[in-house]
């Protein structure tokens, strides 16, 4: 950072817009230390972390030149870094750019070569380096905002892996203004991202102080009235008698409708181990444990929210039991008498919830009374935000800002949407904010009068992002309402301890700062030093501590542990069962494989059933001599919900590709696709759904020589009431009608594994491309028949079949009566009953809705 004098109001630099970024010392002083080591900057919302990123940014692009690389977890907070940037650096427009859901991915591509600062949401950058779209090779500075996330498979993590294995001259720097709970979970951010600097301010540092001011936080107590404490009571007691039946099942001696969420988890784990004790009572508690979850919802919906919200999460609950599929919890639910008493009390209640009233008193103190201009309202929920919309509007200028995704009942905003009810917010066009808790971190939303917050929030992390909104340029004040004798009541209690904890975690964290420090290089950057493999190497599967060799013993169907003079021999690979040369010679499809469909029927038949055959040892001998050639594995971009295409992607000598597949999950080679399943899934495809594996199947033994399904995790014949000769009858016609290779394997982790090993033997010893073809093919019209009938709710496909072939055509079923469906096998009195009500009832769609 280029020297200003000390009576200079602004930052001077080469690569900074004069006279824009004003001169705060202890922001000079954290990007000092950001610019030389990898680094976590603790700084209070609204104190200037983005500026602090900005100028290690305009630092290390004139020293170093390269890409600028800034993450942020919203679109919305992404777009408005994007503006600050564009304003602050003496950078073209253009060469700033935007990565979003919203640009095509091939435009990401062309756009990443020329840019020289990138600010993006981590989702789309982790999607385009698994499509190898793009590379962080010439990325000189790494910015993550909002930080703390950076914990399990959030996509901060998996970046930050990359950027340390491919970048040729890296610095990062991560920034919150709550890192983290304890110290344990700052260190784990820490070990994540590869910091081993960390940088603490708190508005009790002289040169912070300043710039802050006192944030009163007032909490308001509110009485339920009697009609909704009704409501409640009876869900509760619904509550209590589900919780009778599982202290019956021995999971719990837990009665009282009270319950924490450890002690629904708790339950839960107990009923896992019933089920996989192979105890079909397992399965019939999770049933149980799952209309608890469902009914605790709506108590807390009643207790702490509205009762509009908890009539509309009713509403849900009886389209969901009504729906094709339904769970038999959601069915019991909308039955059961004091659910359904419970729904007409919603249904019947006129009166004003106490916290919608108390809000628009508050409302009207500040903006009326107190002369103040803005107001930010934050509720958990949704339905509560537009209702305190609707509720408010009568009285003031008021709008929502809430996320992108679609609920049922319920439009998102667009990211277009979002940035103009900000724009207009922050130019005094309305004076109410209702929110969700998108507008929580980092956005700029500007300085307000009053925020307040409709429930305690439990977690610390979120509380301070919604103090931070006031208390910036002046004074402001915090409300909490708290709804007496409720789940309020916990929550305020454990959001004052979280908070309390936080506090003097940071206050502890600045005087162990250096001893963390050195903590945290003798631990995280160690992990990064091999290249992000942390052990997995495709090349030495036998080696792998996560179990990939098991995987392969799993495929194969034999695995031995040989010993030689006292040492264990490595455990053998897939690779290692190859055919010999001499074999090869034998094989006329190693010489010219006709390809799909190209081949005599009869021989693929024959050929099918093989899950790995010999490996080229010659070849192998080769590979460990010379450089291990680069394998590709093409994903579809759906897989990326599982961790094998991130875990793929990280390994060495394996590239991947995203692609929109029309047929398969991931394409090993030109005649190799996988489809996987986990035993979910699986079950799932026996018993319904708008596609069926065994249309899968077909598709894939139509396009691919060798087709494979992968059916992931334990339980096969445990997760479900599926009777086992079902099940060995589906995996028995996948192998011998559709020619298709069934492989088990543990986990994504094993998966990975299995999926890299095949894509070496194909493309390296067999010396085969990979080649994407293929596309879904029609239905059939018994198929398309089939699949109108049996998308009736409690209508399956058997049962579907069942139908059309006693009577004769789609028409017959729909025009048959009760008594002629129930004659036909496997359709009993309430499957007919439903049938007639789909058929038979009117169509009540309202176009003004």
């Amino acid at each position: 950072m280029a020297a200003t004098p000390e009576n200079d109001a602004f930052v001077d630099h080469p690569l900074l817009s004069p006279a824009f970024i004003e001169r705060r010392r202890y922001q000079l002083r954290l990007a000092s230390a950001a610019r030389d080591a990898h680094t976590l900057v603790c700084l209070p919302t609204g104190l200037g972390k983005t500026t602090v990123s900005l100028l290690v940014t305009a630092e290390r692009l004139h020293e170093r030149g390269g890409t600028s690389l800034m993450l942020a977890p919203t679109k919305p907070l992404v777009q408005q870094h994007a503006e600050f940037y564009r304003e602050a650096l003496s950078i073209p427009d253009d060469e700033i750019v935007v990565f979003t859901g919203e640009v095509r991915p091939d435009d990401r591509a062309a756009l990443w070569d020329d840019a020289r600062v990138v600010i993006a949401t981590p989702q789309v950058v982790e999607n385009d380096l698994i499509g190898n779209r793009i590379s962080l090779s010439g990325v000189t500075h790494l910015t993550f905002d909002e930080c703390h996330r950076a914990t399990g498979d959030y996509s901060y993590v998996y970046i930050a892996e990359r950027y340390h294995a491919d970048a040729s001259d890296p610095l990062v720097t991560g920034m919150s203004a709550s890192p983290g709970g304890d110290e344990e979970a700052i260190v784990t951010v820490c070990e994540n991202l590869g910091l081993a600097n960390v940088e603490v301010m708190t508005d009790e540092d002289a040169d912070v102080a300043e710039y802050t001011h006192d944030t009163e936080v007032e909490w308001n107590r509110i009485e339920l009235p009697e009609q909704v404490l009704e409501i409640r009571d009876a869900l509760n007691d619904v509550i209590a008698d589900r919780l009778e039946k599982l202290t019956e099942m021995g999971v719990t001696n837990k009665r009282s409708p009270d319950l924490s969420q450890k002690e629904l988890n708790g339950m839960r784990a107990e009923l896992q181990r019933l089920i996989n004790a192979g105890k079909s009572e397992g399965y019939q508690g999770m049933s149980i444990h799952a209309e608890v979850m469902k009914l605790r919802r709506a108590v807390e919906l009643v207790e702490t929210q509205s009762v509009e919200s908890v009539r509309r999460y009713f509403e849900r609950q009886r389209n969901a039991a009504r729906s094709s599929g339904a769970s038999k919890a959601s069915q019991r639910l909308v039955a059961e008498p004091k659910v359904r008493k419970a729904m007409r009390q919603v249904e019947s209640y006129d009166g004003i919830h106490p916290k919608f009233s108390q809000t628009r008193i508050l409302l009207a103190e500040t903006l009326g009374i107190g002369g103040g201009e803005r107001v930010i309202v934050f509720t958990e929920s949704r339905d509560t935000a537009e209702a305190l919309v609707d509720f408010l509007a009568e009285s003031f200028h008021v709008r929502k800002f809430v996320g992108q995704s679609d609920t049922e009942g319920s439009e998102g905003m667009t990211q277009t949407e979002q940035q103009e009810t900000l724009d207009e917010f922050r130019a005094g066009e309305f004076e109410v904010l209702v929110s969700t808790s998108v507008a929580e971190e980092g956005l700029d939303v500007p300085e307000v009068d009053l925020v307040l917050f409709f429930e305690p929030v439990p977690t610390a992390i979120r509380s301070i992002q919604r103090k931070g909104r006031t208390g910036r340029q002046a004074e402001g004040r915090v409300v909490v309402l708290l709804a007496e004798d409720t789940r309020d009541e916990a929550f305020f209690w454990i959001s004052r301890r979280r908070e309390r904890e936080m506090e003097d975690e940071l206050r502890d964290l600045k005087g162990v700062a250096a001893e963390l420090e050195r903590e945290l290089e003798e631990t995280s950057l160690d992990e990064f030093d091999d290249g992000g493999t942390s052990g997995n190497d495709a090349g030495d599967p036998g080696t792998d501590e996560t179990g990939g060799a098991d995987a392969e013993t799993t495929a194969t169907g034999a695995g031995t542990a040989a010993t030689n003079g006292g040492e264990r021999a490595k455990d053998s690979s897939l690779t290692e069962f190859g055919a010999t040369p001499a074999e090869l010679d034998d094989d006329p499809e190693a010489e010219a494989d006709p390809g799909p469909g190209d081949g005599d029927e009869g021989e693929n038949e024959d050929e099918a059933g093989v899950v790995a055959t010999a490996g080229d040892a010659e070849g192998e001998a080769e590979a460990e001599d010379g450089d291990e050639e680069e394998v590709e594995v093409v994903v579809d971009q759906r897989e990326l919900d599982s961790t094998i295409a991130r875990d793929l992607s990280t390994r060495e000598g394996v590239r991947t590709r995203l692609e929109t597949l029309a047929v398969g999950d991931y394409v090993l080679s030109d005649r190799v696709v996988v489809e996987r399943k986990t035993v979910a899934d699986f079950l799932d495809t026996l018993t319904g759904g708008d596609r069926s594996l065994f249309e899968q199947a077909r598709d894939a033994s139509r396009h691919y020589a060798r087709p494979v399904v992968v059916i992931e995790g334990d339980g096969l014949y445990e997760e479900r009431n599926i009777h086992p000769g079902a099940i060995r009858g589906a995996l028995a016609s996948l192998a011998v009608d559709f020619g298709v290779s069934v492989l088990h394997t543990r986990d994504e982790s094993d998966t990975t594994e299995l999926l890299a090993t095949i894509a070496t033997r194909e493309q390296t010893q067999r010396d085969r491309a990979v080649s994407v073809h293929g596309e879904k093919s029609a239905k059939t019209l018994d198929e398309q028949q089939e699949y109108v009938v049996s998308a009736i709710a409690d209508v399956g496909p058997v049962t579907a079949q069942s139908l059309l072939s006693a009577l004769g055509s789609v028409e017959a079923v729909m025009t048959a009566t009760e008594e002629e469906l129930q004659e036909v096998r496997g359709v009993g009195a309430k499957t007919a009953a439903r049938i007639r009500e789909v058929v038979g009832s009117d169509y009540a769609f309202d176009e003004s809705e």
